[in-house]
């Protein structure tokens, strides 16, 4: 290979890794130090990373040719797209308080103890695939499930568990999450093409279905032990009305699926989504679209939501831009080769327990920033992967599948619990253990590697055998 290709650095290869522990250092600074849980200060660290890690590089210019290679590449350009379109329906979510409609069915049904945690794990995933954000979805849903769950006798591990369950579940299920869109679009398949979002959904739904189920029955048989009934009512304003744009949450998220484009589902969604909230009067023409000439802004959930994921899209910038100097510096395939050499990586059950296991300690190195992790982890799986001929659906699910599990919720490392920790005033060790899907969905995913069960293999297209040259 030239110099051109390959980034050297001083000290060798491994010193490419400098940007990575960087990147880690900042993740432990700001989640156990600082308690800061915001995605600018993130996307701060990723991109310090690279300008500090860029100096132990023999070539600063090359350094930053592989950097922005990696961010102008056709994954990340396809993340960073779909990523502001989601931003606009998730804000025409929030800005309809769905999670205020659950409220007032909870209130009207008289459901407390343990079956109100059972029903807060089952709004909560609602909200957050509907959101497609697990951190939004946690400072809307901790506000007003955990005061009335309390009240209404609930244990109180479980029910902060339970809100963070819901906001992990709709993280990994969700098409319009971001790390389903990382995940899916790290895997590709053999002529190259990104793994789908809606055929990636269609696939993960049998393994978030089970882990869920579980996770509702255990919530249901002991989320109220300890927990004492005051006998009082849900004190937050409720509302049946937001129930209603459960309509185009679900529209949106067939049409993802059924076309296995996500830019149908979300026109689709966010098309009707508008039109119902006007309809029912949840909002006013002014939240969508109005223009403020005196204050030189124009304001509305449109806008709001392409700003709100503004950071997201800054911290994913800065992952590809590490991933570029990795890739480029051969520190990647270095991995995947080691990887696949070892006497683990002969195999399509050895190859993805290795995964599990790298996935998971690369979450719980970025604090269980999943998206970053994800992108981390996804280009390595994505290799060992095709050589093993596991299907790109399946990948991209255990990619998802572990990051959004066990790894994500590890006490002191871990945005997750450290939120809860702070919206509830429990323990991070209370917070984490009553975060029961997380755990369900961990063993879910370990059974389906070790048992095959949903492990499907790529067939190479027949056009493939085509591709030979013919010398005359």
């Amino acid at each position: 290979m030239n110099q051109k290709s390959t980034l050297q650095f001083r000290g060798g290869m491994f010193m490419s890794l400098i940007p990575v522990a960087i990147y880690t250092f900042s993740c432990i600074y700001l989640f156990v130090i600082c308690r800061a849980f915001n995605m600018e200060a993130l996307a701060v660290g990723g991109f310090l990373a690279l300008l500090i890690g860029g100096i132990f590089c023999k070539s600063y210019q090359q350094f930053w040719e592989a950097a922005i290679e990696g961010i102008s590449s056709i994954t990340s350009i396809s993340v960073v797209v779909i990523l502001l379109m989601v931003g606009m329906f998730s804000a025409l979510i929030k800005l309809c308080g769905l999670s205020n409609g659950f409220v007032w069915l909870a209130n009207a049904t008289g459901i407390h103890g343990a079956l109100f945690v059972a029903f807060t794990f089952v709004a909560t995933c609602i909200v957050s695939t509907a959101t497609g954000s697990s951190i939004g979805t946690m400072f809307i849903a901790f506000p007003i499930f955990y005061p009335a769950g309390v009240l209404l006798g609930a244990n109180s591990m479980m029910m902060a568990g339970s809100i963070v369950s819901g906001a992990i579940f709709g993280d990994n299920l969700a098409p319009i999450s971001d790390t389903t869109i990382a995940s899916s679009s790290t895997q590709q398949f053999n002529d190259g093409r990104p793994a789908d979002i809606g055929g990636v959904v269609n696939s993960r739904l049998k393994y978030s279905l089970v882990a869920s189920s579980i996770t509702l029955i255990i919530y249901a048989i002991i989320g109220g032990i300890g927990g004492t009934y005051q006998g009082g009512k849900i004190s937050a304003a409720s509302s049946p009305a937001p129930l209603i744009m459960l309509v185009p949450v679900v529209v949106m998220l067939i049409v993802s699926v059924r076309t296995r484009n996500i830019y149908a589902g979300i026109l689709t969604g966010l098309t009707l989504g508008t039109i119902t909230g006007l309809l029912f009067k949840l909002f006013r023409f002014s939240d969508v679209f109005a223009n403020h000439p005196s204050k030189n802004e124009v304001t509305g959930f449109l806008v709001d939501g392409i700003n709100n994921i503004l950071p997201t899209v800054a911290l994913v910038i800065s992952v590809f831009g590490i991933m570029g100097v990795l890739m480029r510096a051969g520190m990647l395939d270095y991995l995947a080769d080691r990887i696949l050499a070892s006497r683990y990586g002969k195999t399509a059950r050895g190859t993805e327990l290795i995964a599990m296991l790298g996935i998971s300690l690369i979450t719980i190195m970025f604090g269980g920033v999943t998206s970053a992790s994800i992108l981390t982890a996804g280009p390595i799986v994505n290799k060992i992967g095709h050589a093993r001929n596991i299907h790109p659906y399946r990948r991209a699910n255990l990619l998802d599948g572990t990051a959004n599990s066990l790894p994500a919720i590890i006490p002191f490392m871990s945005v997750f619990v450290f939120i809860g920790s702070a919206m509830t005033k429990l323990s991070p060790v209370i917070v984490a253990g009553g975060t029961i899907y997380a755990f369900c969905l961990f063993l879910t995913f370990l059974v389906a590697v070790l048992t095959g069960w949903g492990r499907r293999q790529e067939v190479p297209e027949s056009v493939d055998k085509l591709d030979e040259t013919v010398e005359i």
